[in-house]
């Protein structure tokens, strides 16, 4: 019986140890992060207007980090080929860029524009100058404006 008693504490320590570890290994980004619900970014992509200016939980893998300055990331969405641009105020938090493959929490405020072509095209300018692509750039195949969704930053929590 002491055994047993002996290997559940062990048990229970070694659980608490490998908690502590996982917890230790997240490392949080800006403001604490205080929602207790997760929006599927699917949902917001679907549907932006009715998420438009409203606070929100997203959970996903970091597909891509800003090279120039690490001032925002790109988080994959729940269904495939889908992700959103999770931008935080330049400075305040920088992601590294080892954060690329990693899950992250985020909170923040969804934003959605409605971009002319002119400002689309100055958008994809900025994006393809931080990807380093700029080079590559050509302003011709923006053909019409855009919407821009994305979730303004306030905290992220990426483990």
């Amino acid at each position: 019986m002491n055994i047993l008693r002996t290997s559940a504490v062990a048990l229970a320590f070694t659980t608490l140890a490998a908690s502590a570890t996982m917890a230790q290994s997240a490392k949080l980004y800006g403001k604490a992060l205080t929602l207790n619900v997760k929006t599927p970014i699917s949902s917001i992509l679907k549907d932006p207007s009715a998420y438009n200016g409203k606070r929100v939980q997203v959970e996903g893998t970091i597909v891509e980090v800003c090279e120039e300055r690490g001032c925002w990331i790109r988080i994959s969405s729940d269904k495939e080929f889908e992700a959103i641009r999770f931008k935080v105020e330049d400075g305040v938090i920088t992601f590294p860029m080892e954060a690329r493959g990693k899950t992250v929490l985020a909170e923040g405020v969804v934003t959605v524009k409605t971009l002319t072509r002119e400002q689309a095209i100055e958008q994809a300018r900025m994006v393809a100058k931080e990807r380093g692509t700029l080079a590559q750039f050509d302003p011709s195949k923006i053909k019409t404006g855009a919407t821009d969704i994305e979730v303004a930053g306030e905290g992220a929590r990426v483990k």
